[in-house]
This record gives C-alpha cells, sequence and structure tokens, in this order.
C-alpha cells in the first residue's frame, strides 16, 4: 500500500478522459466539523455542506469512467457522537433519501448500502431497504454508502457465518479460501477498492473495508470535505496514473 497526499493547486489538473482511471474509488469523507468549526457555525452545517460535496464526488466519478464508489458516510464509532449530533445526521441522511434517490434512479446509479443498519430505527432501516430497491435495476453506477459501518465488525461477523457453517457441518476449515471469506463480508460481489481517498490531511483507515484495501491506492488531500471539488478528484486520478500497481510481484 502507498499513499500520497496532494494539496489542493488553484491550477486545474488533467482532464480526467486522459486519465486511466480505477474502477472502484472509496472515499474517506473527513472534516466536516473543522470546517463548521473554522466559519463559526454548528457541526450540522458542515454536514450539510458535505452533502453538497457528495453530489460533486459522484458527478466527477461517473465522468472520470469511475463504476464504484463507496462513501464512509457513518462509522460504527460515530454512535458515540453527542446525540444531538446523530440526530442531525440521521435527519441528513432521510433527508437525503427522500430527496434524491428519484434523481439517482433516473440517472442510472444503484445505491448499496453496507453496514450495521439495525442500529438505525425501524423507519430508518425500512427507508433504507426501499431506496435500495427502487435503484436495484441500474447498472451503468454503482453508489456504496458506508453507514453504522466498522471494518472490524464486518469481519468478525464473517468469521461468525464461517464458523457456524463448520459448526453445522456445511463448510470445511480446509475450504476457507480468501474467496470464500470475502463472499461473507458485506461487499461481497464488490470489486476491491481501487483507490481510498481521505480528505482533512488525516492519514489513516479509520476502521474503513480493512481487508478489502490490502492492494489499494491511497491518496490524502489537505482539503476538508465540504471544500471537496471535481478538481480534487481528477488531481487524485492523475497521482493514482502515475502509480505502478504490482499486487505483491516482482517487477521486470
Amino acid at each position: 500500500m502507498r499513499s500520497q497526499t496532494l494539496m489542493p493547486s488553484p491550477a486545474a489538473p488533467p482532464e480526467a478522459a486522459a486519465i486511466t482511471g480505477p474502477r472502484h474509488v472509496a472515499i474517506i469523507m473527513d472534516g466536516n466539523g473543522r470546517w463548521a468549526r473554522s466559519r463559526g457555525l454548528p457541526r450540522v452545517a458542515g454536514h450539510r455542506a458535505g452533502a453538497e460535496a457528495v453530489r460533486r464526488a459522484i458527478t466527477a466519478a461517473r465522468a472520470a469512467g469511475v463504476r464504484w464508489l463507496t462513501l464512509y458516510a457513518f462509522s460504527s464509532e460515530n454512535w458515540r457522537r453527542p446525540a444531538t449530533e446523530i440526530s442531525d445526521l440521521t435527519g441528513l441522511l432521510r433527508h437525503y433519501l427522500r430527496h434524491e434517490v428519484a434523481e439517482l434512479a433516473k440517472g442510472g446509479v444503484r445505491l448499496v448500502i453496507i453496514g450495521d443498519r439495525a442500529r438505525f430505527g425501524a423507519d430508518l432501516q425500512a427507508e433504507l431497504a426501499t431506496a435500495e430497491q427502487r435503484t436495484a435495476h441500474n447498472t451503468d453506477f454503482t453508489l456504496v454508502m458506508a453507514l453504522s459501518y466498522g471494518a472490524r465488525h464486518e469481519i468478525v461477523a464473517a468469521a461468525r457465518i464461517a464458523a457456524a457453517r463448520v459448526a453445522a457441518g456445511t463448510l470445511a476449515p480446509d475450504d476457507i479460501t480468501e474467496e470464500v471469506f470475502a463472499s461473507l463480508l458485506a461487499t461481497a460481489g464488490m470489486p476491491d477498492p481501487d483507490l481510498i481517498l481521505r480528505t482533512s490531511g488525516e492519514h489513516r483507515l479509520s476502521n474503513f473495508l480493512l481487508w478489502q484495501a490490502a492492494y489499494a491506492e491511497f491518496v490524502f488531500l489537505d482539503v476538508l470535505w465540504p471544500d471537496f471539488a471535481e478538481t480534487h478528484f481528477v488531481a487524485a486520478l492523475a497521482e493514482y496514473a502515475r502509480r505502478d500497481r504490482r499486487f505483491g510481484a516482482r517487477p521486470e
């Protein structure tokens, strides 16, 4: 795994069409709170501005030919935040589902949710399921939202499924390959991310896609998520295009 920190540049980066890009990009969207604090605004204002950045990210990804975009929207650790902030975040999620999903469906976007949705209320769980169903027929582009998601929990849950199958006699221990184990994860059937971005200048995964990130390239952006623009996405793709991905093999 290699990483690069990119500073926002005032100059326009190369056009996305000229870049050999990844199939799957994942983004750790970080910096909403700091963005709001720097402007003397409540944290919810940062989350609302971050929702606008989500739209820009989707537009940039589709323009660049990316087929899968995974966004780390709400981590399992976020439940530790104050109740008022959690209420603000879930309220924004409801607003997004009620006002954006129709546009996603019409635009050829399939929405997939990963994470422990059981921690949300029954009404929000139902809205999440409905949103997935409304967009399930789309194949052009897949937007994966990681909600109440934690990679360690995901891996433990997969290990429990494997253990239960072994105990039931339907799976032999020697048959548990990497491919079999991956099929038990929340991301079963999805390609692993080729590129993982994190905004706000932080350099860590924060319990995100730990299994799936084994051979991902990393780019860290010194921009707060609400300020994320299409130019930042294209700059990250340009950096990705300069990488030599060997997946552990020796160079020729």
